[in-house]
């Protein structure tokens, strides 16, 4: 599995985080940045390429980082083929049905309202996680059919 990186300034210092933990952890990562901290960059210059590399990566998935994390999804999921889920922070729950039932493809955290270990700990949960299919697969059929 691939795992594409993208964020803002917001959440750069999270991502980078990310990245040595992923890459220590035995995942393929791709950073389509931001590679630098630039207080004045825009989330979606980084989004969308993560969005439209998961789109077109049916074994990839992908993490975005922003200051809420919800700007940051829902550019991500502008883009067809792309389930794009807001985390910052709740029961361990809720981002293990984002996979089993939604079958979401990007993870959304909001650095701003989740501390590095805690958002360690949830992506290797979330990464661990596989889709049911069952029934919610119909459901993501007919996600797909409005993209």
């Amino acid at each position: 599995m691939k795992i594409y990186l993208g964020t803002d300034h917001a959440g750069f210092t999270l991502k980078e985080a990310v990245k040595e933990h992923l890459i220590a952890n035995g995942y393929r990562v791709d950073d389509l940045g931001a590679v630098n901290y630039d207080p004045e960059d825009d989330y979606p210059d980084f989004v969308f390429p993560v969005a439209e590399a998961v789109a077109r990566d049916p074994e990839g998935v992908g993490i975005i980082f922003g200051g809420s994390g919800q700007g940051e999804a829902m550019a991500a999921n502008r883009v067809p083929g792309v389930r794009a889920v807001v985390f910052y922070d709740g029961p361990d729950e809720i981002v293990k049905l984002s996979r089993w039932h939604n079958n979401a493809n990007i993870l959304s955290l909001g650095a701003r309202f989740i501390p590095t270990n805690r958002a360690l700990q949830v992506i290797d949960l979330w990464l661990k996680e596989q889709f049911d299919g069952n029934r919610h697969q119909r459901r993501i059929d007919k996600l797909d059919k409005l993209s």
